[in-house]
């Protein structure tokens, strides 16, 4: 538990997203007071709340500017139809943010969750060319294609330096947390696949390529990646840096595939010569899910709410070991670690107590 310096408040963009929400249940635990940021309340006793367009600076303006936050925490960002407009609308969010935040002159430390594709590069070159090796570090050059990441990493530094509060970069892999409605849930996506595949008497076929059956990859718990977003806020030795955040074990899809499909009464069974995407499999599922939530009396009736077969399909579809290294936050004092399968079961389990799955 990280306790909150005096007079701290924390504002959370993005607070009901997988990493938001992680994050809004951890500040409210360790006693910081609180903001969340997002289009819906964030269903959190003692959480204020504020929305607002993060694509308007007039509308951030209105929403934040009696708001004096001493932390804040960016989680959010929007997908959109090409690299180019993801450059302008997610590094616009974080430039037009801190353009309101910064002049108030009480921002001690901001943080900014990305991602491995700092490393494999964004969707419409996902994975071509030359990758860096394995496992990932931080201080690899940028690849020479556009990436909305450095784009928000390039105005965040900007902006610490025009207004002189410190800031870090948690560099998350695959995110496994709690949350309905986000766009990129590996968790939710498989068990929303496991209780189709249940209810129509098929196998558990894992969807992607032998490559990423068959080789090392790491996971990132949310909860973890709160703590170490919590750790940079309050560590003067982790200002102004990007860390890698990943649960700090490896595991392998056909170690984890059998012990998921136990846990969630199917029978696995391994990929293909070629991947079989969740996206092509799960396109009339639709209708399987209505049943499957009358039956069990779930609380989402919307499938696209609880799967994202394109996210899934991705990860899934690798090719090679797929690590980043934690040497950095290890320097630094970080030690937190996390079981990647106890922390994907137990999120399963949490969904399935919230009927949100059978």
């Amino acid at each position: 538990m990280r306790t909150p310096p005096e007079g701290a408040h924390a504002l959370v963009v993005g607070a009901t997203g997988i990493a938001g929400s992680a994050l809004v249940e951890q500040l409210v635990a360790a006693g910081w007071q609180t903001t969340g940021l997002s289009r819906r309340p964030v269903d959190v006793a003692g959480v204020g709340h504020v929305a607002a367009d993060l694509t308007s600076r007039d509308s951030l303006q209105q929403a934040l500017g009696d708001l004096r936050p001493t932390h804040v925490f960016i989680t959010a960002w929007s997908r959109q139809d090409t690299e180019a407009e993801n450059i302008r609308v997610n590094g616009g969010m974080v430039r037009d943010l801190l353009a309101v935040l910064g002049p108030q002159g009480t921002l001690q430390h901001v943080t900014l969750v990305t991602g491995l594709k700092h490393y494999l590069g964004p969707f419409e070159a996902y994975g071509v060319g030359v990758l860096p090796d394995t496992p990932f570090l931080e201080d690899a050059e940028r690849r020479p294609v556009e990436n909305f990441y450095y784009a928000q990493e390039d105005e965040l530094s900007a902006a610490a330096a025009a207004h002189g509060f410190t800031w870090s970069v948690h560099r998350a892999h695959t995110v496994i947390g709690h949350a309905v409605g986000n766009a990129m849930n590996l968790a939710s996506t498989l068990g929303a696949y496991a209780a189709i595949v249940r209810a129509t008497d098929r196998p558990f076929v894992f969807p992607g390529s032998v490559s990423a059956w068959n080789s090392l990859v790491d996971l990132t718990d949310a909860a973890l990646l709160a703590d170490h977003q919590l750790w940079a806020a309050t560590t003067p030795a982790a200002a102004d840096t990007a860390f890698n955040i990943v649960d700090g074990d490896q595991v392998r899809w056909r170690r984890l595939w059998p012990a998921l499909a136990a846990h969630l009464g199917v029978e696995p069974q391994g990929p293909g010569d070629e991947p079989a995407p969740l996206e092509v499999q799960m396109a009339d599922a639709a209708p399987v899910w209505e049943r499957v939530v009358a039956e069990h009396s779930l609380v989402e009736p919307d499938l696209t709410r609880v799967a994202s077969w394109w996210h899934t399909d991705g990860d899934l579809g690798r090719e090679g070991d797929m690590l980043a290294d934690m040497t950095r936050s290890r320097l630094a004092g970080y030690t937190g670690y996390v079981s990647t399968e106890r922390a994907l079961l137990a999120v399963l389990d949490r969904y399935r107590a919230e009927h949100i799955l059978p």
